[in-house]
């Protein structure tokens, strides 16, 4: 199973990215644009999400994605660590979250890696 510390391993491993405290937690940028946080709890990690496509994750898988009531507004779904089917799946989710944020140069040149 996969935990915090693969989620901040993973995200430090894309190109340009930094943890910084927020909200007494970590939290992971690129260009200044934060792509991840990991809440006090340590059991989910929540990402950048277009609106139109969260509203499908959380009805197709809603054991995994969720959005806390006070996120409703945002970007953001979360993710339960405890459902992802491992390593793999993670980095592809936290991938897709740096793309979003992340400029395009840095988009154009990213060579995925597998996870």
């Amino acid at each position: 199973m996969v935990d915090a510390d693969d989620v901040r391993r993973i995200a430090l491993s894309l190109p340009e990215t930094v943890e910084k405290e927020a909200w007494s937690m970590p939290t992971f940028r690129v260009a200044g644009k934060m792509f991840v946080t990991v809440p006090d709890d340590q059991t989910s990690f929540a990402v950048r999400c277009p609106k139109h496509d969260r509203a499908e994750l959380i009805a197709a898988e809603p054991r995994k994605f969720w959005v806390p009531p006070h996120e409703a507004s945002s970007a953001w779904v979360r993710v339960r660590l405890g459902a992802l089917d491992g390593s793999a799946e993670l980095y592809d989710i936290l991938v897709d979250s740096w793309k979003q944020a992340a400029p395009e140069r840095l988009v154009e040149n990213f060579s995925p890696e597998s996870g």
